[in-house]
């Protein structure tokens, strides 16, 4: 046996879920928080409609409010402030994704390993079988065959 070999053989699975669930921080669940919500069609919907809300009142006046004229500077800079901070904490929920499945590929790397190893021994297992099986048979033959009663 290699050394992967005997590593396969000790290899206990394990809960990847659980793993990670008990590692995460407050920032981790938030940042997953964020990245499940930005990519959701809630905040596009939301979003459109702040935007529209935002750009209606300040071209119609209405009530009065013109807070952010026709090339809406404070809108662009509101929306790169969104981008510029929404961006590394999608990324950082994408690690913790991809650190994720990287664990998931290892786990079912290893238990593929034990199950075929596992197969293996009961396929080696049933080929003695029967070939035992076959040996009664050539003997029930051979004893029905060479039996006195049976020749009458």
């Amino acid at each position: 046996m290699n050394k992967i070999d005997e590593k396969n053989e000790d290899y206990q699975i394990k809960n990847v879920n659980n793993t990670f669930t008990e590692k995460e921080s407050w920032g981790d669940r938030v940042a997953d928080a964020v990245a499940r919500f930005g990519g959701s069609w809630s905040f596009i919907i939301s979003f459109c409609i702040v935007l529209f809300i935002w750009m209606a009142l300040n071209v119609v006046h209405l009530f009065g409010v013109r807070f952010d004229p026709y090339p809406f500077i404070l809108l662009n800079l509101f929306l790169s402030c969104v981008a510029a901070l929404q961006a590394p904490i999608i990324m950082m929920s994408q690690n913790r994704q991809a650190a994720r499945d990287h664990l998931d590929a290892e786990n079912d790397y290893h238990t593929n390993i034990v199950a075929e190893r596992r197969l293996k021994r009961v396929e080696k297992k049933l080929e003695q079988q029967s070939r035992k099986i076959d040996n009664l048979l050539e003997l029930l033959e051979k004893q029905v065959t060479h039996n006195p009663k049976n020749k009458e």
